[in-house]
């Protein structure tokens, strides 16, 4: 057997051989690969010049082919998502809501919500997985297949315990997408390129949540047609287009550089090494080592942390904004109308702060100054009178978008100080799965019994992401002193 070994690029540079010594054992295997790939900083991989005019044309070619279909296909999931929570109160003037339909109480409905992130936390680490073993077009194919007929079905639901387990089902599929999203876009990207990216597919759930409203006032009018509640023609109408778009995906959206057709070899060979070192490699392996590091490895632990606290309002506003708008004075379908500038202004908000950070490198004050901002909102909200409609209105408008906004900088400053494909595999779904702890919080905190003030949910928020700031500044102090004991050639954390 040959052994590969490190080329020389020069004092104190290798290139790290893209696949693994196999002249010994599978574990001396795996044991080289980590120490190579976590001492390999982000200029030592790259073994020629990479021309910037080039790199360019090439960044705005991939833009063109994964960008827009990723925001597609995240617009589709979330609107299948969250569509529950119009559901609920969709044509309720007339007894024909979801909860009114199927008879269930406030905390039956909120369990049936519960379920599905039990099941999202579940399949989150198994997809990442499968997204890598089965190519990411056709993972995702079958994920969107999956929920979108889930979507569709909850239109035959007739009590508690269908709903509750058509959205476990639901949560199944859906919980590969987002994680499997930040995955893949590590195939592709640097870190400093990804939060603008991320950004830009993570608004679509602001989007997705301002089209949720939009149709629901459409479709309201549906009401009775056929014999159909309004609710029930909902989700018809948006699961069928996931069901749909499947087809494209499959045959459509690109796994690999090393894979895809559309590049040509020069194109091929750049877009392949201009990551080495700094992202995850298509033809790359998962090593148990690498796996076992990064579970034992407690600051990523403190990354986890700070998801679990931001998805608290991450997911009691996308499932409780049009009660929340209902309690503001609106009724009726003009409740669902008014969730949509809430969405509109977080998907503006999200992509300036991504921007912003990526052109600065600034992922954590980023991240920071979004907690914060949202922060004070949520307390305004829950402080203020219940009558103060204007005000609440405009600190909900606030919190949602900087809550939302606060996302892909946190994400992108994960990536960013993963230092292999299995680190990255297993670390972002990770992160991902157990931020369902948050967002099964964040199913309870807006309470029936507290209509229209709702001043648990609001306080609780705020109180979320007041511990997202102090983790994240304690990470940030941790990075920093880190870089200050680094070894010569090293690569820095960042911070």
């Amino acid at each position: 057997m040959i052994v590969a070994e490190p080329v020389s690029l020069g004092p104190g540079k290798v290139s790290v051989p893209d696949s693994p010594p196999t002249s010994y054992h599978e574990k001396d295997v795996e044991k080289d690969v980590l120490a190579r790939e976590e001492s390999a900083s982000e200029d030592e991989a790259v073994v020629y010049i990479v021309d910037p005019e080039a790199e360019r044309k090439l960044i705005r070619r991939l833009d063109i082919r994964i960008i827009p279909a990723s925001m597609y296909i995240y617009v589709l999931c979330f609107l299948d998502r969250s569509n529950v929570g119009n559901a609920k109160i969709l044509n309720a003037d007339t007894g024909d809501s979801l909860a009114q339909s199927l008879h269930i109480s406030n905390n039956e409905y909120n369990t049936a919500l519960m379920v599905f992130f039990i099941a999202y936390a579940i399949f989150q680490v198994p997809s990442n997985y499968m997204l890598k073993k089965l190519y990411p077009s056709r993972w995702m194919a079958f994920l969107m297949t999956g929920w979108g007929g889930t979507t569709m079905i909850l239109a035959a639901v007739k009590d508690l315990p269908s709903l509750t387990g058509v959205r476990f089902l639901l949560g199944a599929f859906e919980a590969g997408l987002f994680a499997g999203i930040v995955y893949f876009l590590t195939f592709w990207y640097k870190p400093r390129e990804r939060s603008l990216r991320i950004a830009l597919i993570s608004a679509c759930a602001t989007l997705g949540g301002g089209f949720g409203g939009s149709i629901a006032f459409g479709v309201g009018r549906l009401n009775r047609a056929m014999g159909l509640e309004g609710w029930r023609w909902l989700v018809l109408i948006e699961g069928a287009p996931t069901c749909a778009s499947a087809i494209l995906v499959y045959f459509l959206f690109p796994d690999y550089p090393e894979t895809v057709s559309w590049l040509s070899p020069t194109e091929r060979e750049l877009a392949i090494n201009r990551i080495k070192g700094v992202a995850s490699l298509g033809h790359s392996k998962i090593y148990w080592a690498q796996t076992k590091a990064t579970l034992l490895d407690w600051r990523l632990w403190f990354h986890y942390l700070i998801f679990v606290a931001v998805s608290v309002p991450f997911s009691s506003i996308s499932l409780f904004a049009p009660t929340i708008v209902a309690g503001l004075g609106f009724e009726g379908l003009d409740a669902q109308l008014f969730t949509v500038p809430p969405y509109a202004i977080g998907f503006v908000v999200t992509v300036v702060v991504a921007w912003i950070c990526d052109r600065y490198e600034k992922w954590s004050w980023g991240a920071v100054a979004s907690f914060i901002i949202a922060s004070v909102s949520f307390f305004i909200q829950g402080a203020i009178a219940a009558t103060a409609f204007k005000t609440r209105y405009g600190m909900l408008c606030i919190g949602s978008s900087f809550s939302y906004a606060s996302i892909p900088p946190l994400l992108t400053w994960l990536t960013a100080n993963l230092r292999s494909t299995s680190a990255i595999t297993l670390a972002v779904a990770l992160n991902v799965t157990l931020g369902t702890i948050g967002q099964i919080i964040g199913v309870y905190i807006y309470k029936g019994d507290e209509a229209p003030g709702y001043p648990t949910g609001h306080f609780t928020n705020a109180g979320a992401l007041l511990v997202c700031t102090a983790v994240t500044l304690f990470l940030k102090v941790v990075y920093t002193r880190r870089n200050r004991h680094l070894t010569a050639g090293e690569r820095p954390w960042r911070t």
